[in-house]
C-alpha cells in the first residue's frame, strides 16, 4: 500500500485557479453556460504526478484535485482521463487542471496506450479505493458513485471501452477526436463499439479540420468495419444512453493539448484548448453532480449548444427537455 498522505507532501503541486482568458481568444464562448463553465472554477488546484501505482501495464498514475478537499463538507466526483496514443497526461495539464478547478479529481494512467479503457479503468478504481483509506487525503472526500471517463483520440475509444467494462461504476463519458474504427483492426480490444453500451451519457466532440483522424461524415458503410465517422459513432450508440455529438470549429487533432495555445501541442493543433473548456465541463457536471443549468447547454434542438453556431457545428442531441 503507497503512503499517498506522504507522497502528496514530497511532490503535490499547489496552484490558484487560473485567470480567465481575454475574449479575443479563438474558440471563445459567446452564450451564458459555455461561459460559465469556461472559465476557471471556484476551487484552487493541485495537481501531484505519479502518486499511485499502477494499471495493469504497470504504469503510475497523476492527479489533478482541488487543493482544499472535502470543503464544506463537499464530495468530489472522480473523472480518469486517457492520453492520446504516445501521448502522457501532462501534455492536457491546462485541460486536466482546469476540470479539477470545477471540483473534480481527475485521475491519469501515465500509460501511452490507453485505447481498451481498461488502464483509465484500473486508474478510476485506485482513485475510489483512496476513499476507504485514512492515511489518503482523499478519505472520505469522494463521491465514488459519480465516475466518468474523458479522453483523447486512442484514449478517446479507451474512455468508452472503460466505460462499458465498468458495470455502471462509469456513468458519463467524453470522447474528443475518437478515431474510426478502421485504424484498430490490428488492435481489435482498442476499438470502440458504441452499440455495446447500455446506459449513462456519451459526448463525442471533433474539430472541423480533424477530417483524418476523426472525421464528422464519411460515405463508408459501418456493417464494412463498424462506425468510421462521428456521426457514424452516434447513430451506432443506443437511444438508452444520453448522447451528444458536436464538432469544434478550426479544431484539429491536437488542440486539446494547448496549454492553452498550440505551443507544446504533440501533433496538429490550429487554435489550442481553449473551445474545449466550457461545454465538456458543462457535460460532466451535468451527468455527474446533476447540474440542471449545465444540462441545459445539450437539451435536443433548444439547448444552448444547438444555438452557438459561431464555434460548433454538428449538433446532435437526444436528451430531452424535461426528462431524464
Amino acid at each position: 500500500m503507497l503512503l499517498v498522505g506522504i507522497v502528496f507532501g514530497l511532490v503535490a503541486l499547489c496552484t490558484p485557479a487560473r485567470a480567465a482568458e481575454p475574449a479575443a481568444t479563438p474558440n471563445a464562448p459567446t452564450l451564458p453556460i459555455e461561459q460559465k463553465f469556461y472559465a476557471p472554477g471556484p476551487w484552487a488546484v493541485t495537481s501531484a504526478k505519479a502518486i499511485g501505482c499502477c494499471d495493469s501495464t504497470g504504469s503510475a498514475f497523476d492527479v489533478w484535485y482541488p487543493t482544499d478537499l472535502g470543503r464544506d463538507g463537499t464530495r468530489h466526483s472522480v473523472v480518469t482521463f486517457g492520453s492520446g496514443w504516445l501521448s502522457t497526461p501532462d501534455r492536457y495539464d491546462y485541460f486536466l487542471r482546469h476540470l479539477a478547478s470545477w471540483g473534480f479529481v481527475v485521475v491519469a494512467t501515465e500509460s501511452t496506450d490507453t485505447g481498451s479503457g481498461k488502464q483509465m479503468l484500473d486508474a478510476a478504481r485506485w482513485m475510489l479505493r483512496q476513499d476507504d483509506e485514512p492515511d489518503s487525503p482523499f478519505h472520505h472526500r469522494l463521491d465514488t458513485e459519480a465516475v466518468g471517463a474523458v479522453g483523447h483520440s486512442e484514449g478517446a475509444g479507451g474512455a468508452l471501452n472503460a466505460m462499458r467494462m465498468s458495470d455502471g461504476l462509469i456513468s458519463a463519458s467524453i470522447m474528443v477526436g475518437l478515431p474510426p474504427r478502421l485504424y484498430c483492426v490490428t488492435t481489435p480490444a482498442n476499438c470502440a463499439d458504441p452499440r455495446t453500451v447500455t446506459g449513462g451519457g456519451i459526448f463525442l466532440i471533433n474539430g472541423s479540420r480533424d477530417a483524418l483522424i476523426s472525421p464528422s461524415y464519411l460515405p463508408v458503410p459501418s456493417v464494412v468495419l463498424g462506425p468510421q465517422s462521428m456521426s457514424a459513432y452516434y447513430d451506432a450508440t443506443p437511444g438508452s444512453v444520453a448522447k451528444v455529438w458536436a464538432t469544434l470549429n478550426g479544431a484539429d487533432h491536437s488542440d486539446l493539448q494547448g496549454q492553452p495555445s498550440c505551443a507544446g501541442a504533440h501533433g496538429s493543433c490550429t487554435n489550442g484548448v481553449y473551445g474545449f473548456l466550457g461545454y465538456p465541463t458543462a457535460f460532466l457536471r451535468y451527468r455527474l453532480a446533476h447540474d440542471d443549468y449545465a444540462r441545459g447547454a445539450f437539451v435536443d434542438q433548444t439547448g444552448e449548444l444547438f444555438r452557438e453556431t459561431t464555434n460548433w457545428t454538428n449538433q446532435h442531441s437526444n436528451i430531452r427537455a424535461g426528462a431524464e
